[in-house]
């Protein structure tokens, strides 16, 4: 059981499912290249390098990695309030945590926080949450623990009395860098044996079996 006064959750993966949009920015860059089939399950795996910072070469078919990049993050970016779409439950769950615990959300994009914030509008799930921090808000994205510590401070608790809560290596990562609590979920594109090896406090199906958890 955790007695947290923060709770600092993960978006994509986690709060909503992004797989389309995954596929769908994979599909379009492979276009501008002129290549037009592709596997899905290799789309899920290009997001999965690009968190851990590992090379992506050996999944996609082309020489210019670099332009392939930029097309892919610029889709993924545009379509992202379109083709991702909350995991069932999450309100529910939302309205539970946020009566536990201050609520952050903490996300990887390299977006400006309004955008991030427009997509939460629309999917009515602003409201839960006390601050929003993405990738441009800090000089290290997760897994460094800035991100973490910077949630902390807005939420006006100390990382320590926090729990990260995501569906990555990253989110863990960075929440142990940080000396918070740490949950996993599978309801994203980790395995349970990927998610084991970072050793987090808790793994969990998704977001929706968390509130038992939190005292």
């Amino acid at each position: 059981m955790f007695k947290v006064k923060g709770i600092i959750i993960d978006l994509d993966g986690t709060l909503v499912d992004s797989r389309d949009a995954y596929k769908e920015a994979f599909k379009k860059a492979l276009e501008a290249f002129g290549v037009t089939s592709f596997d899905p399950k290799i789309a899920l795996e290009v997001p999965k390098k690009l968190e851990q910072g590992l090379p992506i070469a050996d999944l996609v078919p082309v020489r210019d990695i670099k332009k392939f990049l930029n097309t892919y993050l610029e889709t993924y970016y545009s379509i992202t309030e379109i083709k991702s779409k909350p995991l069932p439950g999450v309100y529910v769950t939302l309205e539970k945590l946020s009566e536990k615990a201050k609520l952050a959300l903490l996300t990887m994009r390299h977006v400006p926080k309004d955008k991030v914030l427009s997509e939460l509008e629309k999917f009515n799930l602003a409201k839960y949450f006390q601050c929003i921090v993405t990738a441009l808000d800090t000089s290290t994205p997760k897994p460094s623990p800035e991100p973490v510590l910077k949630c902390a401070c807005r939420l006006g608790v100390k990382a320590c009395e926090c729990l990260v809560a995501g569906d990555s290596i990253s989110d863990i990562r960075a929440g142990k860098l940080a000396g918070a609590k740490t949950v996993a979920f599978l309801s994203g594109i980790f395995s349970m044996e990927e998610l084991k090896r970072e050793n987090p406090d808790l793994i969990l199906e998704n977001i929706n079996a968390l509130p038992a958890f939190v005292v």
